[in-house]
């Protein structure tokens, strides 16, 4: 068929070249003419002449969400998901099934004197045929070879096997519990379905249990907004359950089920009782006036009272203020970017501050800027002031940025040195703790010189 298209399309154009010298008709008539010469020979030369209707055995892969409008649909489409969720949790080991694997994997295994039990794959396959159906996709080759580590006679740990399964089960209950509050069903929470999760997560949680339920709505805000701070760096508002499910946060939010923390865990735990209320104690006890929102010079009280007023300034003119303070919600980021220096997400908060010409990198301008500010409080408190040619040079040092001559973020990023550039530019004390860093022991007129600082 192939060959007699081509044949013809010859013959065709032959025909049409003899004829030309004696076809009166005109330019358009022509071209119009040769493409439909060209897709009647093509076509017949692709499918025989038939139209190419693939696309209708494309399955529909994108489906329009409903609008506020259609109520109706929004419902179906609420209870489809909550029912298809619902059917996911089904599917999951309850407690139960894990204490009969756990019985499995033990009997199966005959006793040593080795101190972790171990289990060869023959075995771990029989266990898989015993546990029953939900247990298939985990009695897998690949979760073998995963765990699977420096054994002599290829075994793996029936511990961390089990820790494993575990591991996933409660991975799966999480993010069908956090879907469960996903009311877009994109796969992301909005700021507040992720308040409505800690709300009801609270009653849930024996470390919380002293808390007073007018304190509940600080205290969600509070949690909230570490999620916030370093899951949703671009300020979209919204979070990835992958991403929540990702990080350590709700690790250290779900620790609080246990009865026996330690008091040095809680205070090292943001989400903890004694975390949050001394959080939002710090908070009141800068609002001096107790309008529940933070003056400039309120906040300059922060910490040792030591930051700038040059990067105060900029605090206000960046972040969202209301008639020029600040509330709760602000003071938190600020404070969660002062504390996490070292993370990407806080060097960006104070880099925005610092970047004065939203150019997005720092020249030699802007340093000058922020270190004059120091050394007007050094002046202050009776101190030389450093030059500054000298502390620009060791921040090139210490940086080595790509471009010479400016340090932008990912430069920061990139040298781990980001925290202690921030330190310099925007806090006395911070400045002064690097500029002594060296000094093992300090003598008693360093010590009198520093008190002086955190005095002030």
């Amino acid at each position: 068929m192939a060959n007699e298209c081509r044949i013809d399309w010859s013959n065709a154009l032959k025909r049409r070249l003899a004829n030309a010298n004696r076809d009166e008709r005109s330019e358009e008539e022509k071209k119009a003419e040769e493409m439909q010469l060209f897709t009647k020979y093509y076509s017949e030369w692709k499918g025989g002449g038939h139209n190419n209707k693939s696309y209708e055995s494309i399955p529909r892969f994108y489906f329009k969400l409903p609008t506020e409008e259609e109520v109706l649909l929004q419902k179906l489409r609420e209870e489809s998901r909550v029912v298809f969720l619902q059917r996911k949790s089904s599917e999951l080991l309850d407690n139960e099934e894990l204490q009969n694997l756990w019985f499995l994997l033990k009997n199966q295994v005959p006793p040593e004197n080795s101190e972790e039990a171990m289990i060869s794959y023959e075995d771990f396959l029989q266990v898989g045929d015993m546990a029953g159906p939900k247990c298939k996709n985990l009695f897998t080759a690949r979760v073998y070879a995963k765990l699977l580590h420096n054994d002599p006679y290829g075994r793996i740990s029936i511990m961390q096997f089990f820790n494993y399964v575990m591991r996933k089960v409660w991975l799966h209950q999480t993010r069908i519990g956090l879907s469960l509050y996903d009311v877009a069903g994109q796969g992301y929470l909005r700021e507040s379905d992720l308040e409505n999760y800690i709300l009801e997560l609270i009653p849930t949680l024996p470390q919380l249990d002293g808390l007073d339920k007018p304190f509940y709505s600080f205290y969600v805000c509070t949690a909230v907004r570490k999620f916030f701070f370093f899951l949703d760096p671009l300020r979209t508002g919204k979070i990835k359950i992958q991403d929540i499910l990702a990080c350590s946060f709700l690790d250290d939010l779900l620790e609080l089920r246990d009865d026996e923390l330690s008091k040095e865990s809680q205070d090292s735990n943001w989400f903890s009782a004694p975390s949050a209320l001394r959080m939002y104690g710090q908070y009141l006890s800068l609002d001096k006036d107790h309008n529940g929102m933070l003056s400039k010079e309120e906040l300059s009280r922060y910490g040792t009272a030591t930051l700038t007023s040059v990067f105060l300034d900029r605090v206000f003119q960046e972040c969202l203020t209301y008639d020029g303070e600040m509330d709760y919600k602000t003071y938190l980021d600020f404070v969660l970017a002062l504390e996490n220096k070292k993370e990407p997400a806080a060097l960006q908060y104070i880099f925005k501050l610092l970047d004065i010409d939203n150019k997005g990198h720092l020249n030699v301008f802007s340093l000058n800027y922020f270190f004059r500010a120091i050394q007007d409080q050094m002046k202050v408190h009776c101190q030389v002031p450093v030059s500054f040619q000298d502390v620009k040079d060791e921040i090139f040092d210490m940086v080595k940025p790509k471009d010479p001559y400016k340090i932008t973020l990912q430069d920061l990023v990139n040298s781990g040195q980001g925290d202690t550039v921030a330190s310099i530019l925007i806090d006395l004390n911070g400045f002064w703790t690097y500029e002594n860093r060296e000094m093992p022991v300090a003598n008693d007129s360093d010590s009198s010189n520093a008190g002086s600082i955190d005095d002030s």
